[in-house]
Parts: structure tokens; sequence; C-alpha cells
């Protein structure tokens, strides 16, 4: 339907205290509405009422009893299986509820069937495999956003990925199997609700459920984006401090190198020191973000650059201690990692200072 002003209508007030306003006679004709059909009120950002019929909003998803957005894969054994699980995910990713996975032929189809549970096992939150068949594997996401909001589920992203850090740098010290084994389930773990969020917020853009997802403009969309990919960036960071260790242990293990004090305790204890202070730095961004604390934010900004001598004194330390290359480039990297952490605190505030800063000004203008 082309755009027309329909110009101007006045709100009357009937006698029980209610307002009503009448509906466009040619509006209502075009959208075919009769007596008893519903419409949709939501108020938009700029405070302004978008009327959407029940209709109109099932036809685009959006409605309660909306179907479920299924999708068909059709898939040759012989060819690469990755391909198959990157459409899957993608799939994952922009909102669909069924995904139906069809074989050309049956004879190779066992290797990818397994592929695609473990896919949907480590990799997509509230997915179950629904049915199967010699031919095809059905799978089916259960979860909706009500269930596991965003804030919570990137709250528990956060705290995985900081134990993960945490249990990387433990590692050094103790190089026990669990610890191991500890960041790469954390390390799986963040990417499975990353990607589950992503699903989430590209639901909410479509839908224009801002509002029904916690936020109190669209905006906010963008800033849980950029939240996800630092969290996920301190998840890897430690998959590679232990991939870098897992390969220092088997070099001492095959007698490759030579190592008689691997752990400096000074640099270690500075480390772990530093470490410890870049993950309360990064908590505490996360909690002024989901408060919408602005000071807090603010301080956090300044704290931030306070702690520049401490890393300064940490380099200081490492550059002259006579380490091996090997163990020298690790305790680097740790370094490194921790003070992305740091850096990734900041960003962290700055975007609660974009979210919040016009409601402060607003308050301000007030006084």
């Amino acid at each position: 339907m082309a755009e027309k002003d329909l110009g101007y209508r006045r709100v009357q007030c009937t006698g029980r205290g209610s307002y009503i306003i009448s509906l466009p006679k040619e509006w209502v004709e075009d959208l075919e509405l009769k007596r008893g059909s519903e419409i949709a009120f939501n108020i938009e950002p700029d405070s302004t009422l978008m009327l959407v019929p029940r209709k109109i909003q099932e036809k685009e998803g959006r409605g309660n009893s909306a179907k479920p957005k299924e999708y068909y894969i059709s898939v040759d054994p012989k060819e690469n299986i990755q391909a198959t699980l990157r459409m899957i995910r993608a799939l994952y990713a922009i909102g669909a509820d069924i995904i139906r996975v069809h074989f050309k032929s049956t004879k190779e189809s066992m290797p990818f069937k397994n592929e695609i549970k473990t896919l949907a096992r480590d990799s997509f939150l509230g997915s179950e495999i629904i049915e199967e068949t010699p031919d095809e594997i059905t799978l089916q996401i259960l979860i909706k956003h009500s269930e596991f909001p965003i804030e919570k589920a990137v709250r528990r992203m956060a705290i995985v990925a900081l134990a993960a850090n945490r249990d990387a740098i433990a590692a050094l010290r103790d190089r026990s199997t669990a610890l191991f084994d500890s960041v790469i389930q954390s390390h799986n773990d963040v990417n499975r609700l990353g990607l589950y969020i992503v699903r989430q917020l590209k639901y909410g853009i479509e839908r224009n459920l801002y509002r029904e997802l916690g936020f109190k403009t669209p905006k906010e969309f963008l800033l849980y984006r950029i939240a996800v990919n630092d969290v996920e960036s301190i998840a890897q960071n430690a998959m590679n401090i232990i991939n870098n260790l897992g390969s220092l242990q088997k070099m001492i293990d095959d007698e490759t190198l030579y190592v008689r004090d691997p752990i400096d305790e000074e640099t270690y204890n500075q480390l772990v020191t530093y470490s410890a202070q870049a993950h309360q730095l990064y908590d505490d961004a996360i909690k002024a973000l989901f408060k919408r604390e602005y000071k807090d934010a603010e301080r956090l900004i300044s704290k931030r650059e306070s702690l520049k001598p401490l890393e300064n004194e940490l380099i200081m330390v490492m550059s002259t201690k006579k380490t091996d290359p090997n163990v020298a480039s690790l305790l680097r990297l740790i370094f490194d990692s921790s003070r992305r952490i740091m850096d990734y605190s900041g960003n962290m505030a700055e975007l609660t200072l974009n979210r919040t800063v016009e409601e402060q000004c607003s308050q301000l203008a007030t006084k």
C-alpha cells in the first residue's frame, strides 16, 4: 500500500473515561478489516503509535500463532560435509525453527548424520533431533526468547569465558587434563551461547521486538552484538593459551625442549595478579551495562587508564628474566590475553555510556 496522508482525527473521550479515535475508512477497506478484527498497538522509540492488524502480523511471522520457519536441504553425501554444516549453522542463526536435511543417497549418509547430531548438540542451544529416517534427519529448535532472555545469556557467556581464561592461566602451573578439558568445554559453551544470542537478536530485529527482549530502543541490538563478539574473543584467547601450552608440554615430553624451571615464580604471580584485575574490571563493566549505570561506566574507563603502570611493570619484569623463548612466547600470550580483557572492559563501558547518555542529558536538562 502506497504511503498516504490520511489527515488528522480528534481524540474523543467516552462516558467511562476511555479515549477513542476512529480508523480511516479507506485504510480499513483496503485491508479488508471487519467488525471484531484485532489490531496490535506498538509504541515506537519516538513515542509514535504503530497499528498492525493481526493478519499482517501473522503473515510476517510476528503473531503468536505464526507458523514455524521450516527449511529443507538436499545433500549429496559425496560432497563436502563442512559446507552442509555451515548452511545448517547459518539457518539456526537466522531463526529457523525446523531444519530438514534430505540425503540423495542412503549408503553414505551415516557419517553426515553423526556430524549433524554433533553440531546440534555442541552448537545449538535448545535443539533436538525430532525425526530420523534412512534418507532424512530433522532438527527442531524448541527454546524461545522468553525462556532465556538475551541479558541472561550474555551474562552467562561472560562468566564462562572468564572462567576459561582463569583455568588457562592456572594450567601454566598445574597442567592437569581436567583444566585443559575445562577450557575446551567452556570455549564450546561460549560459542553455543553466542550463536543463540545472534539468533535471538535477529529474531527481535525482524519483528521489532526490542521491548519484549528487554531493550529500550532498537539501537541496543547492535550494542549486544558487539558485546557477544568481545566475550567470544575472551574464550578464544583462552583456547589459544591452552593450545600453545599443549604444544610446549609436548616438546618437553618428547625431550625436544629442556626447560629446567619452566615457570618463573615472580612472573607467574604478577601475571595472576594482573589477570585478576582484568577479570574484575570486565565483570564490573558487564554489571554496569546491565544496570544502565552511566557513572559506574565512567569510573571504569578511568580505572582502566590507571592500570597502565601495572602493565608496564609486568612487561619490565618479563623482559628482564632469562626465559626460554618458547616459554617467554607463552607468557606474552597470557599477558596479551589479559590486556585485551582490559580493553574489552573499556569497550563495554563505552557502550554503556552510549546506551544511557540520552537519559543523563535529559535529566540534566530538567534540573
